[in-house]
C-alpha cells in the first residue's frame, strides 16, 4: 500500500511529455518499429559510404553471380549490380519518397481539413465533396496514367504521391476542428476581434498536432507500397536509379533459375519497412490519446 501512495505522486506530478512517452514504450511493438526504422536509415544512407560498390556501371561479365561470392555477400543482378548495394540505393529512394510524400500528403490534408472544419457551412460541404470525389478515384490509376506519358523521378513521383495521399487526412483533421472550434478559447480569440487565420494557425492546427504526427506515419508505410506497386509494374524511377519495387519485378524474372536472392531481400525490406512504421503509429496513437492523458 505505501509503495502505490508513493508512486502516485510521482505519476500525478509527471509532465505531459513524460506521461506520453511512459505510454509509447509501454507499446513494445513501437518500440521494436521504431529501432527497425533506424537501422533502415543508418542502412539505406550511412551503409553506401562503408560498403562502395559501383551501382551506375552495367558490368555484365559478372552478372547473376550467386549469394556468398567473394565482394558480394547477396551476390549480383542481371546487370552485374552488387545486390546488397542495390538495396541500399533502392532504399534510399523508397524512404525518400514516402518520407516526403508522407509528410507532404499530411500537410496539404491538415490544412484543407482544418480550413473545412472551421469554416464549416457551405464552404466545408464543397470542400468535402472535392474529397469524396478524389477519394472514388483510385491513387493507382492516376499514377499508372502518369507514369505512361512522362518519365519518373523521385521529385516528380513525391509530388504526385502526396498529391493524391491527402484526402484521408483532410477528413481526419475535419473532424478534429469541428470539435476543437467550439472550444472556450477559440470562442474567446473570436470575441475579440481575432482573425479566423489567426485562429486557424494558432488554435486549430496545433491542436490536430498528435493526429497530423499519427497520420503522418501511416501515410509513409502507405507512400512506400506505392512506390513498389508502381515499379512492379515496370513504371517507377528509370534506371540506373531504382527502388525495392524495381528490384523485386526484376528479380520475378528469374525465379525459374533459382536466384532467390533477387527476390526476397528486396521484398523483406518492403514487408519490414511498412510493418515498422505502422507499428510506431499505433504506438504514436497511443501516445496522443486524450483518453490516456490522465495515466
Amino acid at each position: 500500500m505505501s509503495a502505490t501512495m508513493e508512486l502516485a505522486p510521482r505519476l500525478s506530478s509527471a509532465s505531459p511529455m513524460t506521461r506520453a512517452w511512459r505510454r509509447f514504450r509501454a507499446n513494445k511493438l513501437a518500440l521494436i518499429g521504431t529501432t527497425v526504422v533506424i537501422i533502415l536509415v543508418l542502412f539505406c544512407f550511412v551503409g553506401p559510404l562503408l560498403w562502395r560498390t559501383d551501382q551506375v556501371t552495367v558490368d555484365l561479365l559478372n552478372n547473376n553471380q550467386a549469394w556468398g561470392t567473394a565482394g558480394h555477400p547477396l551476390g549480383t543482378d542481371a546487370l552485374g549490380y552488387d545486390v546488397l548495394g542495390r538495396l541500399m540505393k533502392g532504399g534510399q529512394t523508397s524512404l525518400t519518397i514516402g518520407l516526403l510524400a508522407g509528410i507532404l500528403a499530411t500537410f496539404i490534408g491538415t490544412c484543407w481539413g482544418a480550413i473545412a472544419g472551421y469554416v464549416g457551412g457551405p464552404v466545408d460541404a464543397v470542400m468535402m465533396r472535392i474529397v469524396d470525389a478524389g477519394i472514388a478515384v483510385p491513387a493507382m490509376f492516376l499514377l499508372l496514367i502518369l507514369s505512361s506519358i512522362t518519365r519518373p523521378s523521385v521529385p516528380l513521383m513525391v509530388v504526385v504521391i502526396g498529391l493524391v495521399s491527402w484526402l484521408v487526412p483532410a477528413r481526419l483533421i475535419r473532424a478534429e476542428a469541428i470539435s476543437i472550434k467550439t472550444r472556450d478559447y477559440v470562442l474567446a480569440l473570436r470575441a475579440v476581434g481575432g482573425s479566423h487565420t489567426r485562429a486557424v494557425a494558432r488554435h486549430i492546427i496545433p491542436n490536430t498536432i498528435g493526429t497530423m504526427i499519427v497520420n503522418a506515419t501511416f501515410q509513409v508505410a502507405d507512400a512506400i507500397l506505392l512506390v513498389a506497386f508502381i515499379s512492379y509494374l515496370g513504371m517507377g524511377v528509370q534506371p540506373p536509379a531504382t527502388d525495392w519495387g524495381a528490384m523485386l519485378t526484376k528479380g520475378i524474372q528469374y525465379t525459374y533459375a533459382g536466384y532467390w536472392w533477387l527476390i526476397f531481400p528486396a521484398g523483406l525490406l518492403i514487408v519490414i519497412t511498412v510493418c515498422a512504421f505502422n507499428f510506431v503509429g499505433d504506438g504514436l496513437r497511443d501516445m496522443f490519446d486524450v483518453k490516456g492523458r490522465a495515466s
